[in-house]
């Protein structure tokens, strides 16, 4: 899977669930609620005050896209 900023958190979630804990770790601790599933990093990152592409290269790494 190929992470973008308007790649959908839900998306994300469900193809590799071990991954919340990387939105944890900056402060996205609703990961359940329906509305932040169907967020895009982007958005989700700047509700939060976070780094969106910091985000999407720690994503990719794990998915092995660097």
């Amino acid at each position: 899977m190929i992470i973008t900023k308007n790649t959908i958190i839900g998306d994300i979630l469900d193809t590799d669930g071990s991954v919340a804990p990387f939105f944890l770790e900056i402060g996205m601790h609703c990961l359940g609620c329906p509305s932040a599933r169907g967020e895009t990093i982007e958005e989700a990152c700047m509700v939060h005050g976070t780094n969106a592409d910091e985000l999407v290269a720690k994503l990719n790494k794990h998915f092995g896209n660097e």
